[in-house]
């Protein structure tokens, strides 16, 4: 599929007259020439910053470097660009340098929560492990703003095999969050070492990968990089759009060669002024993620990291979202609201609340219409299966698969996986008798 149009074309030709479509479509090509100063943006886009904001805006630079893919550059508005969601997430802001009383430089607290080198463990039976301090763009509304530009380098296997140690020591650990910076910033074969060896864990169930490169770079997502991830399966991907607009013709082709390689797909959006805080909005980019195979996994209340107070809205606009979307488009197309907790907290849902009033044997409900409605509790309900000691529970909860192959008959006889070889009729008198003596 050829995807060259104008716009790219001419930041192409800009950044040198020998860039055509096969160099668009490299992924490092695209790495190589990220826009990494105001004079290149503007020499790339035509757009021409006023003088008495550059210098604001080097001060921004100063403290959070700028670095943008041509690619994600090249969908920016030039025309509209100050209202361009595209370039609210990619340019910097001079707002960026208004740090608040309540702003933190490491908000979630996943320092404090680093047992070694490069591994987050928060919740009981999964762990975050940063596998990358590279980003193939660096979002301005970035989480981990603290760290970006301090230190551009893939961990080398010593520094990862600290990770693969801790997880390889803590059985509790069923899923693998890999994060970083962004993983596909790793090469193929190295990616392929690290999987390897988190899936070689016994107990180790689920590998995650959070990446932004469908959205700020699709032509990572290369058929050699899917293959290397096929061999790892169960594999899940969340990627990161915040925007329909982001949804191009490039990152619907990386999406569906990851789809149609067989991996579930999610999507965590995080709510930012002016940028997706519409309920239009983000109704339209849930219903292209579905119609793409992505599932909306999270809408994040925006982290309190500093400079990030210009993107932050109130909770009440995202419980005003969720209640456009509950009721008003498909159950699967509806992402949970959370806050990601400071002080490591972890993620707290938000819902629009639907319980009115609750008594002993009713719950008084309201629905996405305003319906009001009753459902009536048992009468009487008494727990007799279950006597709440989970610890010395010895009952049969049935948790292990179910054998499917109850082969009866001529085809127990002809299964390779049944180690029968006769059928003997009941109350057959010879083997009564072999029972009896």
């Amino acid at each position: 599929m050829e995807i060259f149009n104008k716009t790219q074309k001419e930041i192409a030709r800009r950044i040198g007259p020998e860039s055509n479509l096969s160099n668009w479509r490299d992924w490092k090509w695209q790495l190589k020439h990220s826009i990494k100063t105001i004079e290149k943006f503007e020499l790339l886009t035509g757009i021409n910053i006023p003088p008495e904001e550059k210098s604001d805006l080097k001060k921004t630079l100063e403290r959070f470097p700028l670095s943008i893919t041509p690619y994600y550059l090249s969908l920016i508005d030039t025309s509209n660009y100050k209202n361009d969601p595209v370039f609210k997430q990619s340019f910097a802001n001079v707002n960026e340098l208004t740090v608040l009383k309540t702003d933190m430089k490491d908000p979630l607290s996943e320092d404090l929560d680093s047992p070694v080198e490069g591994i987050t463990h928060r919740y009981p039976d999964r762990v975050l492990f940063h596998v990358s301090n590279i980003c193939s763009m660096y979002c301005r509304h970035c989480t981990r703003k603290r760290k970006v530009g301090d230190l551009d380098s893939i961990p080398d296997k010593e520094q990862l095999r600290k990770g693969i140690e801790y997880i390889k020591n803590t059985p509790t650990v069923r899923d693998v969050l890999l994060s970083g910076g962004d993983p596909f910033m790793l090469s193929d074969s190295y990616l392929d070492w690290l999987l390897s060896e988190i899936h070689a864990i016994p107990h180790v169930e689920v590998i995650r990968i959070g990446t932004r490169m469908p959205v700020v770079l699709p032509y990572r997502i290369t058929d050699g990089l899917v293959e290397v991830l096929k061999k790892h399966q169960p594999l899940w991907i969340n990627t990161h759009f915040n925007h329909p607009r982001e949804i191009t013709a490039s990152s619907r082709e990386a999406l569906a060669k990851l789809a149609d390689a067989g991996f579930p797909l999610g999507n965590q959006s995080v709510l930012l002024a002016d940028v997706n805080d519409c309920p239009r909005i983000m109704k339209t980019l849930v219903h292209k993620l579905v119609q793409n195979r992505v599932r909306p996994y999270y809408l994040y209340q925006c982290d309190l990291s500093e400079g990030l107070a210009h993107f932050r809205t109130p909770i009440g606009k995202g419980i005003e979202i969720m209640e456009s979307l509950i009721g008003h488009t498909s159950g699967f197309a509806v992402p949970t609201y959370v806050v990601d907790a400071p002080g490591g907290g972890g993620k707290i849902p938000l819902m629009p609340n639907y319980i009115i009033s609750w008594s002993t044997n009713k719950v008084i409900l309201r629905n996405y219409e305003g319906i009001i409605t009753t459902y009536t509790e048992p009468e009487s309900y008494v727990s007799k299966f279950c006597d709440r000691d989970c610890e010395n529970c010895n009952l049969d909860l049935k948790l292990d698969e179910p054998d499917e192959m109850k082969s009866i008959g001529i085809e127990k006889l002809l299964s390779d996986s049944d180690k029968t070889i006769s059928l003997i009729p009941n109350h057959n008198a010879r083997h009564e008798r072999r029972d009896n003596e």
